[in-house]
């Protein structure tokens, strides 16, 4: 099981080719809350507070990703959810079948 933040997937989303061309056994969780928080951590580092309009708009994932569609291309069965119930459903019947998975857990 991979938890994956939507962010920070977005520098590895060759994994899931590599996921379907091989129909690996793994399930990707990404947590989806639609911003960059990697890039806000790495602003807060640099002592950088806020920063202007066009510096905040980098760190927000508008246009939403996509996630269902990106790795059905890629070959990986895909869903996604927005309640607890919802993921547990989900889980449940990734956890059943072989092959790669992903379920997009919408937070936002």
């Amino acid at each position: 099981i991979n938890f994956q933040a939507d962010g920070s997937c977005l520098y590895s989303t060759q994994a899931f080719w590599t996921q379907g061309r091989e129909n690996l056994d793994v399930l990707t969780i990404i947590c989806a809350n639609n911003t960059y928080a990697i890039l806000k951590l790495e602003l807060a580092r640099q002592g950088i507070q806020g920063g202007g309009k066009a510096s905040q708009s980098l760190t927000d994932l508008t246009p939403p990703i996509d996630w269902v569609s990106l790795a059905k291309g890629y070959g990986v069965e895909a869903c996604k959810v927005t309640t607890v119930e919802e993921f547990a459903d989900a889980l449940q019947d990734a956890l059943r079948v072989r092959g790669p998975r992903l379920i997009a857990a919408m937070l936002s």
